[in-house]
C-alpha cells in the first residue's frame, strides 16, 4: 500500500464515523492538494498525505491533550510509525505554533516536532484555510471568518486564528504566485 492509499484509509477510520463533517473537510483539503501537484513535485505525494490526515487528532480515539496537531503527529509517530516528514507536517498545519502558545503548550509541540519545509508547511496552510468544514473550497477570508464565527472571537480558537490572520494570507499569497508561475499566469485559485 502507498503512502496516500495508507493516509486515506486511516484517515477515514479515524475520522469518518465520529467526526463526518471533519472526514469531508480532509477530503476537500486533500483535493485542494492534489491541486498543488504542479508546484509540488516529487513533495506531491507527501503532501496529499498529510492533508488527509492533518486533522486526525481530533479522532475521539486518539485525542488526549485536546490539542489536534499534536495529538495526531504523536500518534502518527507513536502508533503508525509514519513518515516522519509527514507527522512533521500534521504537527505544525495552519499555524499550529500559534495555537499551541495560547494552549500553553508551544514548548511541548517544538521540541517534540521540527519544522518541516517552509513552502511545504504554507502549502498544506493553504489547502487548510482554502476549505470549508463541508469539504468545498473557499477563500481565506471566508475560512477564517467561518472559524471565528463558529468558535467565537474570544475562545483559545478564535484568538489564535486572528493572530494567525497575517500569516494565513501571506502563506496563501505564496502558494498563488508558485502556481502562477508555474501555469504562465493563467491559472485561476
Amino acid at each position: 500500500m502507498g503512502l496516500t492509499e495508507w493516509a486515506y484509509s486511516l484517515s477515514e477510520s479515524l475520522l469518518s464515523d465520529p467526526l463526518p463533517r471533519r472526514w469531508a473537510h480532509s477530503l476537500g483539503v486533500a483535493k485542494r492538494a492534489r491541486s498543488l501537484r504542479p508546484v509540488l513535485g516529487e513533495d506531491a505525494e507527501l503532501l496529499e498525505a498529510a492533508a488527509v490526515l492533518h486533522d486526525i487528532g481530533y479522532s475521539p480515539a486518539i485525542a488526549t491533550t485536546g490539542f489536534h496537531p499534536l495529538d495526531g503527529a504523536r500518534f502518527l509517530r507513536g502508533q503508525e510509525g509514519a513518515d516522519e516528514r509527514v507527522v512533521r507536517l500534521v504537527a505544525h498545519h495552519s499555524c499550529a505554533l500559534l495555537e499551541a502558545e495560547e494552549r500553553g503548550l508551544r514548548q511541548e509541540l517544538e521540541s517534540e516536532f521540527e519544522l518541516e519545509r517552509h513552502d511545504l508547511v504554507d502549502a498544506l496552510l493553504y489547502c487548510d484555510m482554502t476549505t470549508t468544514p463541508d469539504g468545498t473550497q473557499t477563500t481565506p477570508t471566508g475560512r477564517l471568518n467561518e472559524i471565528v464565527k463558529r468558535y467565537g472571537p474570544d475562545t483559545i480558537v478564535g484568538r489564535f486564528i486572528q493572530r494567525a490572520d497575517p500569516e494565513i494570507h501571506a502563506a496563501a499569497k505564496r502558494v498563488e504566485e508558485r502556481l502562477a508561475r508555474v501555469s504562465g499566469g493563467d491559472q485561476p485559485m
